[in-house]
């Protein structure tokens, strides 16, 4: 079941070029908005909402959607301005350059997920998918090598450009959801349980670095999904992740709209105390 919340009423503009960078943003505060919270939503299209739904227009090629965690938790927490440049396919290098231009000393709460396209697990998906077993197990272990030793000086400097930014906020980094059920994988079709097995070994991976970048972070919270996706991953009848569609590949292994308003923006709710 997907429930919408709806009562906070905002706006919120962004200029944004083909490539993604931001060259404006307004927020304007909502007119009944009791919280003096100003949040900003940086990150990559777990963040954007790909493969939500419901894209915003003005997003341009970011897809950011409606149904997206940030816009759900806006919407139901009416902050005093929201504005969101999360963008689908953003590394580090494209979070410091782009997105935390929208920061500014006013700004309370920031919530990102970056990482995974820095470390190729969208290449590393592909490989699994179209690829051997042996393809794919080599192409998780040099995905994981990689957040191991060079991811974290990638996130620290990333939370160091929002920390000047932004010197006051709050900042809730959010991981990533394990995409399969590895209980069911015996009588769900598609990739091989080793497949399987990599693959969630390399979201772990990734929520390790993240985990001890937070931790190495003045007010940085660490906010785990993984608990809150168990029993909805890839072989669970109520899945929140898109399974793999070779007709819509961006897509796959992408929450769904369960995804991000029962997964990731629950979790969100209990981090931004």
């Amino acid at each position: 079941m997907i429930v919408r919340i709806s009562r906070a009423v905002f706006s919120a503009a962004v200029m944004v070029s083909a490539a993604g960078l931001v060259t404006a943003v307004s927020a304007v505060p909502a007119a009944d908005a009791a919280s003096s919270v100003s949040y900003v939503a940086l990150g990559d299209s777990y963040s954007s909402g790909l493969g939500a739904g419901s894209y915003i227009s003005s997003g341009g090629g970011c897809d950011r959607s409606a149904n997206a965690y940030p816009e759900q938790w806006a919407a139901a927490n009416a902050p005093a301005s929201f504005v969101s440049v999360a963008c689908a396919g953003a590394t580090t290098s494209d979070v410091i350059s782009s997105q935390v231009p929208a920061l500014s000393a006013g700004t309370t709460l920031v919530t990102i997920t970056i990482g995974g396209n820095d470390a190729g697990f969208s290449s590393v998906m592909e490989t699994c998918v179209l690829k051997s077993t042996s393809s794919c197990l080599s192409a998780v272990a040099a995905a994981r090598s990689f957040a191991a030793t060079r991811l974290p000086a990638r996130l620290a400097s990333t939370l160091q450009a929002i920390r000047q930014h932004a010197p006051g906020a709050r900042i809730v980094l959010l991981g990533y959801p394990d995409l399969y059920d590895l209980t069911k994988s015996s009588t769900c079709i598609g990739l091989s349980t080793q497949d399987r097995t990599a693959l969630n070994a390399g979201a772990d991976a990734l929520d390790s670095a993240l985990s001890a970048a937070a931790q190495g972070s003045q007010n940085t919270v660490f906010a785990d999904v993984r608990p809150q996706f168990g029993g909805h991953e890839i072989c669970d009848s109520g899945g929140w992740l898109h399974s793999v569609d070779l007709l819509a590949i961006s897509s796959s292994y992408h929450p769904t709209a369960s995804g991000q308003m029962l997964g990731y923006e629950p979790v969100l709710s209990r981090n931004t105390g």
